[in-house]
């Protein structure tokens, strides 16, 4: 028989060796190894960067959230914590409010090594508000609230449309703003400016803005757009500030450059910031295929979008006539009536001799009469003729600042112009 060579005892002995580390470390390893904790598909998520989620050698960690229609005592049994436990953490976390903590509240549980008893949970109500119950000795918790700090600065930025506001938004924010705070931006403009301009129809090509706001920075990199405190719009060489002015009273409101309130009688437009799918002037019909002057304003917007009365008045139709579907018209001050076409229904309560208040929701957007697709159709009518709403609107301004407060305003007005100019060049 053929005796083993040196190499093959040499091979035979390292595997050997390595059989009885195995052995000897393996149970020891395995008891210091974290145990995995297992997650339902698609109905967990982490918990955001402001959370204490981070591991170390004597802690593990349990991030989760609140599922719908789930109770936090569901909750905190479902992470492994005794009945008697979750009742005494819920008790000592006296800021939450069962009733109205919402699906999807991050909540981390920290526990000891070793431990079946968490040593904290943490609740997270809002980005920037904790609440943390912390354990004392066997059986006793203390709750306490935690307010994370928020950073605020003032920035301007400017732009030019080339096809809409979202877009020239997108264009010079991007730097200073994600893209949510973005159209939130653009949505507090067009707020500001809805007496003065339909920001969905009435800006041009070339048309140029500047806005000077503040920014609002959070926990985990959130970012919230403040309040707007100048702007400024060039509409073909047209231009229209608006300044925020706080008056005796306390309330702050918006004023154009020589002191009117940038509220009017009239709002610009029936729907919030849409678009428009064709503008007043000839078109070809879309159903009816020939070409008709179409005497109003389409904006295409999803079907059952809430339809806003333009001004104070009173209903005087409200039903079904010919192509125009469901329709309503209201009579304001001045011999103006404005008319919504092809609805899908009405509010609540909207009928002939009804009082409607401006921006009360009369109706929803549909696609009854001859409409192709759900859409609003929007009309004036002065003293019984038809008018293009940009020009019969047009003229409507708000009330100047009070007398008393005119030099404040002044310096105010001055002031924040001059940041808004100069910050952007």
């Amino acid at each position: 028989m053929k005796r083993p060579s040196p190499r093959a005892w040499t091979t035979a002995a390292i595997v050997a060796l390595g059989v009885v580390v195995v052995c000897i470390v393996w149970p020891h390893w395995s008891r210091l190894a974290p145990a995995a904790t297992p997650v339902r598909p698609d109905t967990r998520a982490s918990a955001p960067r402001s959370l204490p989620n981070a591991s170390d050698s004597g802690i593990t960690v349990h991030d989760d959230t609140l599922h719908a229609g789930e109770t936090l005592s569901g909750l905190l049994e479902r992470a492994g914590i005794r009945t008697a436990d979750a009742a005494k953490i819920l008790t000592a976390a006296s800021a939450l409010d069962p009733r109205r903590t919402p699906a999807g509240m991050p909540v981390v549980v920290r526990t000891p090594r070793g431990d079946s008893t968490p040593s904290e949970v943490v609740f997270q109500l809002a980005v920037d508000h904790l609440v943390h119950v912390t354990r004392l000795g066997d059986s006793a918790w203390t709750g306490a609230d935690e307010r994370l700090p928020w950073h605020t600065d003032t920035i301007a930025v400017h732009g030019v449309i080339t096809s809409n506001l979202y877009a020239a938004l997108d264009d010079s924010a991007a730097g200073v703003l994600p893209k949510g705070a973005r159209s939130e931006l653009a949505w507090s403009l067009a707020d500001i400016y809805e007496y003065r301009v339909d920001m969905s129809r009435e800006l041009q090509p070339g048309d140029a803005f500047r806005v000077l706001f503040e920014r609002s920075q959070g926990p985990g990199g959130v970012v919230r757009v403040g309040n707007i405190l100048a702007a400024r719009f060039d509409l073909s060489g047209t231009e229209t500030d608006a300044v925020r002015f706080t008056e005796a009273p306390g309330r702050a409101e918006y004023f154009d450059q020589t002191g009117r309130s940038m509220r009017a009688a009239f709002l610009r437009a029936p729907l919030e910031f849409r678009r428009i799918s064709s503008t007043f002037g000839r078109r070809l019909h879309p159903i009816l295929g020939i070409w008709r002057n179409h005497t109003g304003t389409d904006y295409a917007a999803n079907a059952g979008t809430p339809v806003r009365a333009i001004s104070d008045g009173v209903v005087i139709f409200a039903g079904r006539r010919g192509g125009y579907g469901n329709m309503i018209d209201i009579r304001h001050r001045n011999g103006i009536v404005s008319r919504y076409g092809h609805l899908r229904g009405f509010a609540r309560g909207i009928r002939p001799g009804r009082v409607v208040a401006i921006g009360q929701t009369i109706g929803y957007v549909g696609m009854t009469g001859l409409a192709t697709g759900p859409h609003l159709h929007f009309e004036i009518l002065v003293d019984g003729r038809q008018r293009d709403p940009r020009t019969a609107l047009k003229r409507d301004t708000g009330l100047p600042v009070a007398a008393a407060e005119q030099s404040k305003f002044d310096a105010t007005r001055d002031s924040l112009l001059a940041k808004l100019s100069g910050a952007v060049g």
